[in-house]
Parts: structure tokens; C-alpha cells; sequence
């Protein structure tokens, strides 16, 4: 059985990250303790060769429309960060844009590093994307993304049933003409979240109306403008719309103001991610509320885990959310 840090850490009482610095000759450790530490590893037959030096967090980017303006994502950065911090490693950041004609060669390169292990930020990643990754020589963990088709370990949101509880909310506050806002660039994150809307529509029995279903850009200008031309073209609303995450009702929001609605007293809207600015928008934003920077912090653990575990099964760890009342929904 492969000997791992946090074994060497029972065995001499130090903490894992005490133990990886002395074992990768990081200053902080002091001279006896890293003498004692390796000692032991040595003993317990640790292999030097096997070690995972670091950490790589490998932000995928399709084309931007959500990573780019999304506050989402710097704080699962920070989670990472600090809890590979916490466990001895150092995170190095590498951006891949697919559209970049060196994308290949660089995917081999971080798929060939077998001194790093990954996180894989999959927000943008679509289905085509996924296979090159299922040939990697390290070890990945997927974070806010995941596969139909291949099996990685994976941490992601629980957006269907998040989804499904704020649209059951509205329902319970009297809605019953409930719309739904659409980003036009469809990530699984928003196909699993109509999937949640539908969900809850259909058990109580409440018609799906196509004119209540507008689809808007991913970015708040964009959202703005698909919402403004949308407005334009339908006769009549619905009381409330669940929109695919705060930055899509953010904008939505902005341009059902400029037309004269009035929130909540027109029309009802609940976002999606809890984005800071929603609680200072004007209604500030009811939301669901993501543990973005507990993400980070489970991927690295669980990614560590499968580096010191061989044979270990493949899990897709889907990290509950909060409801966040605020002022943008009324009762009927």
C-alpha cells in the first residue's frame, strides 16, 4: 500500500503540512522535526517519486460568458488556495482557453505533469471537451462541471434541487404563472436548474408557458438587452420569474425598471449564486446561496485523498445550498 503524508502525519504527530514541507526541503520546518520526520517516511517505505508537489488549478474558459464577470468563481479560487495551503502544497493557476491555438500542447503538458494534481474549473466545459482529460496521467478532480458520458471525481452544486426550492417558494407565496429566464449560453449548471424549474411546475400541475420563457445573454449587459428586446415583443408577464443565476436576474431586473414594472409589486425574480451585489440591488435579490469557497476547500481534500488512495471510486460530491429571502418576491 502506497504510504501517504497524512499516514506519516498519525505516525509522528506533526500535521500533514508540517510533514509535506519536510519531506519537499520547505523552509518553516525546523532542522530536528524534518530529520525525525523523514526518518520515519523512510522507514514506512514513503517514495519520494510519488509525491504531488502541487496543486493546479486549471480554469477552463469556452468563451467567458460566465467566468469572466462572475464574482462566483474568485471566491472557489480562494478556497482552494487556502486549503491547499493549509495541507502543504502550493497552487499554481494556469488559464485554458480552447480557441487558443496552443491549447493542445498545453493540455498535454498539465495532463503529462504527474508532480501536480488538478483542479479542473468546468463551469464552461460542454460534453466535447471532457475526453482529452480522461487521459491524464495525474490525478483531476472536477469542480462546478462534471460528464454524462466519462467519470471523474467531481464536486458540483446540487443546482436541481436548489433550482426546485426556489421555484416551490414562489409557488408557495401564491405564484402560479411562474416564467423562467434563460441564459443562452446553456452550461450544465442551467440545464440541471430547468430541469429543477419543470420539476416543480409539473407536480403542481402548472402549465409551462413558452412566452414566459425568455432566453437572455449570460453577462448583466447582455442579460439587460435580452430582457429589454423580450419586453418589447410579449403582450403580458408572468407574476414571477426564477432566473438562471443573479448576474441573468440582475440585468433582467434592470430592464423590467426601465420599462415600468415595478419588483416585487409587478413582478417577482429569484437569482441564483448569491452574488454580493444582490444584496445592495434595488430590490436587493432573492437568491440561493452557494458555499463557493467550501467548494474549493472539498475539491482539494477529496483531490489529495484520491492521490494517496489507488484504487479509490470515483465520486461526484454535490455540495447542498441555502435559501436567501430578500425583497424581490411579494405574496399574492
Amino acid at each position: 500500500m502506497k504510504v501517504s503524508i497524512r499516514k506519516i502525519s498519525e505516525v509522528t504527530g506533526f500535521s500533514p503540512a508540517t510533514v509535506s514541507n519536510a519531506l519537499n526541503h520547505k523552509r518553516g520546518v525546523n532542522k530536528e522535526t524534518a530529520e525525525q520526520i523523514i526518518k520515519v517516511a523512510e522507514e514506512m517505505g514513503y517514495r519520494t517519486g510519488d509525491r504531488v508537489k502541487k496543486i493546479r488549478f486549471v480554469i477552463f474558459r469556452r468563451n467567458g460568458l460566465i467566468i469572466d464577470d462572475s464574482t462566483f468563481h474568485p471566491t472557489v479560487i480562494e478556497g482552494v488556495e487556502h486549503q491547499a495551503k493549509q495541507m502543504g502544497y502550493e497552487t499554481v493557476f494556469c488559464h485554458m482557453d480552447v480557441t487558443d491555438p496552443a491549447y493542445e500542447n498545453r493540455l498535454q503538458e498539465i495532463l503529462s505533469d504527474t508532480e501536480s494534481a488538478v483542479v479542473l474549473l468546468g463551469t464552461e466545459m460542454t460534453e466535447e471537451d471532457f475526453e482529452p482529460y480522461t487521459h491524464a496521467q495525474n490525478k483531476i478532480i472536477l469542480l462546478d462541471g462534471w460528464s454524462d458520458r466519462y467519470f471523474f471525481d467531481s464536486v458540483l452544486i446540487s443546482n436541481t434541487d436548489s433550482a426546485a426550492k426556489a421555484v416551490e417558494y414562489l409557488v408557495e407565496r401564491g405564484h402560479r404563472k411562474i416564467g423562467y429566464i434563460r441564459g443562452d449560453f446553456r452550461i450544465q449548471a442551467f440545464k440541471y436548474r430547468e430541469i429543477g424549474y419543470k420539476r416543480v411546475m409539473e407536480e403542481h400541475g402548472l402549465d409551462i408557458i413558452e412566452e414566459f420563457l425568455p432566453t437572455v445573454g449570460t453577462r448583466i449587459e447582455t442579460a439587460y438587452e435580452g430582457m429589454k428586446q423580450y419586453l418589447k415583443e410579449v403582450e403580458k408577464l408572468p407574476t414571477a420569474f426564477f432566473a438562471d443565476n443573479d448576474v441573468i436576474a440582475i440585468g433582467a431586473m434592470q430592464a423590467l425598471r426601465e420599462s415600468g414594472y415595478d419588483i416585487p409589486g409587478d413582478v417577482s425574480i429569484i437569482g441564483f449564486d448569491n452574488i454580493s451585489y444582490g444584496a445592495i440591488s434595488n430590490p436587493p435579490l432573492t437568491t440561493i446561496h452557494v458555499y463557493k469557497h467550501e467548494m474549493g476547500e472539498t475539491a482539494v481534500r477529496e483531490l489529495l485523498y484520491a492521490v494517496e488512495h489507488v484504487n479509490k471510486i470515483k465520486k461526484k460530491i454535490q455540495v447542498c445550498t441555502d435559501f436567501v429571502e430578500r425583497g424581490s418576491v411579494r405574496r399574492i
